[in-house]
């Protein structure tokens, strides 16, 4: 079961598709919009991916850090993020141990869960009924935008 709102939401550190180093404490200060995903370049994943991509600018706007995680390692971010022109970092949990703090473990992958963190780092919405193709704007109405 996804993480209830309310909670603060667990830190983390981990390389993103070009290498770099994330944490959610590096991003204190600002909202993020973190959403789990199964595996790179598969037909939902995908659809979900370019959801964000699409609704990028709206995100930008309202200063939202969109955030997507996978098991995926680098080499395979890097190569989703060029093929589908993706504007935001795909961060590389190999081991899982944010899909673990996260709990959106579904067994060897990340189950489709969505956590939106405000600018203290608490969890305001949380989303594991995800309509892959229309994802990134049915966040930002729950959001209220």
């Amino acid at each position: 079961m996804a993480l209830a709102v309310g909670t603060k939401a667990p830190d983390f550190n981990v390389k993103d598709t070009d290498g770099n180093t994330v944490t959610l404490a590096g991003l204190a200060g600002k909202k993020v919009v973190m959403y789990f995903y199964p595996k790179d370049d598969t037909p939902g994943c995908t659809k979900q991916a370019c959801s964000f991509r699409d609704n990028y600018a709206v995100y930008q706007d309202k200063g939202i850090v969109v955030l997507g995680v996978s098991k995926d390692d680098e080499s395979a971010h890097q190569a989703f993020t060029k093929k589908f022109d993706l504007p935001f970092p795909l961060l590389a949990d190999i081991k899982g141990d944010i899909i673990t703090a996260y709990d959106v473990d579904g067994g060897g992958y990340a189950k489709r869960v969505t956590y939106a963190i405000d600018e203290t780092g608490k969890i305001v919405h949380v989303d594991s009924s995800v309509k892959t193709d229309t994802h990134a704007s049915d966040v930002l109405a729950a959001l209220g935008y």
